[in-house]
């Protein structure tokens, strides 16, 4: 995976179509787009992808080297072993990794500016749409934990709206925005006229056409890629949770324990990468930094109250 470029697959469209089309229009490998910053996907595996392989390889053949039933020896063993020094106590054996486990650079997590943001909602077209993107940024839940809530589940009334967390499988109440229920509420007249179930357990998230079936998450991907498309930007749905949680770790009258729970985070040091400020923002406090450093540069001298005028003219040659 380090040395071979992925596989070009083609597209289900241009497969069933013959190849007498010309192909879709894709951005070039490893380019930034121009609105978001992010680059295309590349041509060569990245290195988080080839981390999260080793890592299911090597336990994969853990398992069944722990039930007999594969190798009499991991091909993909754990960190080299680290021993503690003679003298300091009991010896013991500390691993870290995979031997073959690449590193991986630390980033922080993309967020989407607030004037992006506002073209990216004006992009929608329907209310369903705008509902989902309201309570993504405002509640900071997952795409498939939004996706799972039902009809008896929003309540308008306390501003609350009820999920399934993924991984737990637990029920919990998340607090939103008062718009989004708005638009929720213009999204329910629309859909029950148009047909769909009208019941407390039904889904709460619908297709917009006949037939009508509940709203997945490739659904909810390629709504807001027909967004991305007017735009030409590359946002996804992620990047809306790492909005909210933005917005609410950078709230000084907001505890980041708050934000833990809401994010449904299991360790604080999760919830902390969003605390530092992101990029665009230190982007704009460098560039004000600059902007003060160039109005202190223009200001003239003021001679300091309490010297002659005669001596500083002595001084300076009369150029004061």
């Amino acid at each position: 995976m380090q040395i071979a470029p992925k596989p070009v697959r083609v597209h289900w469209r241009r497969k069933a179509q013959g190849a007498s089309i010309l192909p879709l229009a894709r951005p070039l490998p490893g380019v930034p787009n121009a609105v978001t910053g992010r680059a295309a996907p590349g041509v060569m595996y990245s290195a988080r992808t080839r981390v999260h392989s080793e890592a299911v390889l090597r336990s994969f053949c853990a398992f069944h080297l722990e039930e007999g039933t594969g190798p009499i020896m991991n091909p993909f063993p754990a960190g080299r072993d680290r021993r503690r020094p003679p003298g300091t106590g009991r010896s013991f054996r500390v691993t870290s990794g995979g031997r073959y486990r690449p590193s991986v650079p630390t980033r922080l997590p993309r967020r989407i500016p607030d004037g992006r943001f506002n073209e990216l909602f004006a992009a929608l077209k329907y209310n369903r749409d705008r509902a989902l993107l309201a309570f993504w940024v405002s509640n900071g839940a997952r795409t498939e934990e939004l996706l799972t809530s039902r009809q008896r589940d929003p309540l308008p009334g306390d501003q609350l709206l009820g999920i399934i967390r993924k991984g737990t499988r637990a029920y919990q109440q998340l607090p939103s925005s008062p718009d989004a229920f708005v638009w929720l509420w213009l999204y329910q007249e629309e859909s029950w006229r148009a047909g769909t179930p009208r019941d407390p357990a039904a889904p709460l998230w619908w297709t917009l056409r006949r037939p009508f079936r509940p709203l997945n998450y490739h659904a909810a991907r390629a709504m807001l890629n027909r967004a991305n498309t007017l735009l030409e930007a590359n946002w996804t749905l992620h990047d809306l949770r790492h909005t909210a949680a933005y917005r609410m770790a950078r709230d000084p009258k907001l505890a980041l324990t708050d934000v833990q729970w809401v994010l449904g985070h299991a360790h604080l040091t999760t919830t902390q990468i969003y605390v530092p400020a992101g990029r665009d923002e230190i982007i704009e406090a460098v560039r004000a930094h600059h902007l003060r450093q160039e109005r202190v540069a223009r200001i003239p001298a003021v001679p300091t109250a309490g010297y002659r005028p005669q001596a500083l003219n002595d001084l300076f040659g009369g150029s004061l």
